[in-house]
């Protein structure tokens, strides 16, 4: 599978097969993190992978009740080490460098045919209590990664010309 192929079968999925992700996998999906380009290469991320059925099960409510991630075998929590460092352009290098991270697991985890959905709507505070998570760092982002158990197909997308702006200097 090349990544366009990847980036057109990745779908948000919400319910997953009792199936445990091979290590081999997870390990790739990781890999796939650890390789990502950060800010000044600085790499101030930590990927926190949850396995345990109770502690998934505690993230439900801190995730306002999405009742798949007690369900999806793995969860991969996204820390940043280092939440004050702004880039040059004025954006939080954190919020960026973790965004490519988990674009880059995502869509590994694609190719290896697991699925995965990337979580938004979550109360950080929660999250970072139960986890432990130092009160320092940010968790921008989490995702659910397991064996698919429904298909959902593609969902509308605006045309390029839409989205897309070509000027001329």
């Amino acid at each position: 599978m090349d990544v366009f192929e990847a980036i057109s079968k990745r779908r948000s999925i919400r319910r997953y097969k009792d199936t445990p992700v091979e290590e081999y996998k997870l390990d790739k999906i990781l890999n796939s993190a650890r390789i990502a380009p950060s800010a000044a290469n600085r790499q101030e991320w930590k990927f926190l992978v949850v396995k345990d059925n109770e502690t998934r099960e505690n993230l439900v409510d801190a995730a306002n009740g999405q009742k798949f991630l007690g369900e999806a075998p793995v969860t991969i929590v996204a820390i940043s080490t280092e939440s004050e460092r702004v880039m040059p352009c004025g954006q939080p290098a954190y919020t960026i460098d973790l965004s490519i991270a988990v674009s880059f697991m995502i869509l590994e985890a694609t190719e290896l045919g697991l699925g995965t959905c990337w979580l938004g709507a979550y109360k950080e505070d929660e999250v970072k209590e139960i986890l432990n998570i130092p009160e320092k760092m940010r968790v921008p982002a989490m995702f659910t990664l397991g064996y698919a158990n429904e298909n959902p197909g593609p969902r509308p997308r605006k045309n390029i010309d839409q989205v897309t702006v070509f000027e001329k200097y």
